[in-house]
């Protein structure tokens, strides 16, 4: 008798003799493909990446079909559900469609809320969970508690606390056999993957020093309306504070430093640096830095120097460069050189690049569809959410910060409850101004 993926999938959540059972039991690694059958997915987190990345979800060669939203506020759903409706995706044939005829989402499966998203992944296969990065824990969790595959946004969380959630959902996820995707979209792009195989395979040598840069002007500010309760306007202004954002280090800044993360297979024991705020200081901007400098240091003594800066007017870079003892890498130029500067390898961006955005949906809905299980993201997705969070911890207080001590350390900055007259975590002074962390001052282990 033919198992459907609805069998598979309703398996996922079995446990039998205390032993949690894969999503897909006999047929888990059969070969068998379920292209055939609608795989339902539920977008949580309404904004503009959630409106990206349901439209790639849409545009892979499965059969897939969106069947609930939630987001915290009517009007991004409703922005988002409106954008669907105008876009084009590509059905198995490559051919565009209308994206409207792969959503049913009616009335009754729009969620709005602190809760919605519960109600929204129970009626899913798989979720998209692209919120702000401080709900991302709480999500994640209650997505593997119902046992759905995922695809979650970085960064994972934005604070230790956060880190210790993902981690510990992680490892019942792997039970389980859920797929589980996150958006370091490097880790999908074709040249980053050529690079890193020939970095693994030896052909600079050992890596003796790394660099990375997100440094350009910033991002939006929401201005303040009138009769907004404090949860409400740091929920549209997400980006400028921690419990939510975690700074730009981590919102923005992790890619660059996933990569090292990845060229060194391992993560930093400590880091040491400074920042602040040069130009971004009135009451627009919460409490987050505009600028971070960061030594991370590796356990085996390797130095990643570490920028981003968001002050316009200045020079900008996104990028990352590897040193090693024989030759070193130029990642946004994709060229491999040797300790001469001559060329050694140039992958060709123009006709081999791929849109990483794209290939990670392409990958994830492919897999799932076969019903097989290949992804399992999440424990470097925190570990590297991490090591952006021990940088910011190193430039907020001015002092060496040891891995270890750090993620153990339990801090959670995030509100006591989710509710619209919560009383928040950081609150504006009788001028609108918001207190800033102070190098030298700062202190987490007090």
């Amino acid at each position: 008798m033919k198992n459907t993926r609805r069998d598979f999938v309703k398996q996922t959540g079995l446990t039998a003799s205390g032993i949690i059972l894969a999503p897909w039991a006999a047929n888990a690694f059969s070969g068998q493909s379920l292209v055939n059958d609608t795989l339902k997915v539920a977008l949580i987190g309404c904004g503009g990446r959630g409106t990206g990345a349901i439209t790639q979800a849409l545009s892979t060669k499965e059969n897939i079909q969106l069947v609930a939203m939630a987001d915290v506020f009517r009007d991004r759903l409703d922005g988002c559900y409106a954008s669907l409706m105008k876009s084009r995706a590509k059905d198995a044939s490559a051919k565009a469609i209308p994206v409207s005829q792969k959503v049913n989402v009616p009335e009754d499966r729009k969620f709005t809320g602190f809760d919605g998203y519960k109600k929204a992944m129970e009626l899913a296969d798989v979720v998209i969970l692209t919120t702000p990065p401080g709900f991302r824990p709480m999500h994640f969790e209650e997505a593997v508690a119902q046992g759905k595959q995922i695809f979650m946004e970085k960064p994972v969380a934005t604070d230790p606390a956060g880190i210790q959630r993902v981690l510990d959902a992680a490892k019942i996820a792997k039970q389980k056999k859920l797929n589980v995707v996150v958006g370091l979209q490097r880790h999908y792009q074709n040249s980053y993957r050529e690079i890193m195989k020939r970095i693994q395979d030896g052909q600079i040598g050992d890596v003796v020093s790394a660099s990375c840069w997100w440094n350009n002007d910033g991002v939006w500010v929401k201005p303040r309306k009138e009769g907004q309760t404090e949860m409400d306007y740091q929920l549209r202004n997400w980006y400028y504070f921690n419990w939510i954002c975690g700074d730009h280090i981590t919102e923005q800044h992790i890619h660059n430093i996933d990569v090292i993360n990845w060229v060194k297979n391992g993560y930093p024991v400590r880091a040491r640096g400074t920042g602040g705020r040069e130009v971004r200081k009135g009451k627009d901007y919460g409490e987050i830095f505009d600028h971070h400098i960061v030594e991370f240091e590796y356990a085996d003594g390797t130095i990643l120097n570490s920028q981003c800066r968001h002050i316009p007017g200045t020079w900008a870079k996104v990028d990352e460069h590897v040193i090693g003892t024989k030759g070193k890498v130029h990642f946004d130029a994709a060229k491999i050189l040797d300790s001469k500067g001559n060329v050694q390898f140039a992958f060709d961006k123009k006709t081999k690049e791929n849109n990483p955005y794209q290939t990670e949906h392409d990958e994830l809905w492919a897999t799932v569809a076969a019903g097989e299980y290949k992804f399992a993201d999440a424990e470097n997705g925190a570990y590297s959410t991490m090591t952006s969070i021990l940088g910011r911890m190193a430039t907020y207080s001015g002092q060496v910060i040891e891995w270890d001590k750090a993620i153990n350390s339990g801090i959670n900055i995030a509100p006591s409850r989710f509710a619209w007259d919560a009383d928040m975590p950081s609150k504006p002074d009788a001028n609108g101004l918001y207190a800033v962390a102070v190098p030298g001052k700062t202190n987490y282990f007090k």
